[in-house]
């Protein structure tokens, strides 16, 4: 395997809205997982205002031009768009990126819950861009709706946006779905959701990439506890996976989202490293 890791040293510099400096002690915390045969570390650059206007609407980016936390959210989607181009022209298998200021709340004229720009909006513009039509999937495992995501998306039917949060939901002919994990679950019970609600869709879908929107906020002691653990996140990223290289040539981009919890950040981000570099 071919695994790039995108990461800047500004993330481990700030205290971040929301997920907080969960990122002080990297990249030192991950040494040993660089060192894997087949890891790359890549420093992303920004991404353009060009780019970005594609996407969001001019009052969500001059927000963003006057917020402290801008340059950390355009390297998080200046590495999302790098990550992306490198899997789908096969220098890279898959990617771990790490993200801060950008996310899933941000929509074309909303952004909010310290994720201020999007980070697969401006990646699928520039992948048709660069390469022309393709089919994109998008899986949210963070613990809260990815409402920006879905309104980027909704009714662009080349996307597949599966979201595990809070209500049960099937609309844009499909293609957009929300999956209630419950309040309460532990992690056979997600695990089987995922297996029902995601896979079987994504292979009928055959899309060309899978984009994973990771959250920890899910874990027990986090800010959106739903009852997983520790060990629960590194099972989800091996059969994400394993559907990734089923269905599309193992092409698969992992996205760092919520949570909080320092030591659960540095306890599973170095082992995603591994399972994605076997």
């Amino acid at each position: 395997m071919r695994t790039g890791v995108f990461w800047h040293d500004v993330f481990a510099k700030s205290s971040w809205p929301v997920i907080g400096n969960k990122f002080e002690k990297f990249p030192r915390v991950m040494e040993w997982a660089l060192k894997l045969e087949g890891v790359r570390l890549f420093t992303p650059g920004k991404v353009s205002w060009e780019v970005l206007k594609k996407v969001h609407d001019e009052s969500v980016l001059n927000d963003l031009r006057r917020a402290w936390y801008c340059e950390g959210a355009l390297h998080s989607v200046g590495g999302c768009i790098d990550a992306a181009i490198k899997i789908w022209s096969d220098e890279l298998d898959n990617a771990l990126v790490f993200d801060v200021g950008a996310g899933h709340h941000a929509g074309p004229s909303h952004a909010w819950g310290g994720t201020y720009i999007s980070c697969t909006g401006p990646t699928v513009f520039s992948l048709r861009e660069k390469f022309g039509r393709g089919r994109y999937a998008i899986i949210d495992t963070d613990s809260h709706h990815g409402d920006g995501t879905r309104a980027v998306f909704m009714g662009d039917k080349e996307v597949l946006h599966v979201c595990f949060c809070s209500s049960n939901t099937v609309e844009d002919e499909g293609t957009k779905i929300c999956v209630n994990v419950g309040y309460e679950t532990n992690d056979r019970e997600y695990l089987s959701k995922v297996e029902q609600e995601f896979i079987p869709r994504a292979r009928d879908f055959k899309p060309n990439i899978i984009f994973h929107l990771l959250g920890h906020d899910t874990a027990q002691g986090d800010y959106g506890d739903r009852g997983l653990t520790d060990s629960f996140f590194l099972e989800l990223v091996e059969r994400v996976k394993g559907c990734a290289e089923e269905v599309c040539r193992g092409k698969y981009m992992v996205i760092t989202h919520g949570g909080s919890r320092t030591e659960l950040a540095e306890y599973i981000f170095p082992k995603i490293i591994e399972i994605l570099a076997r």
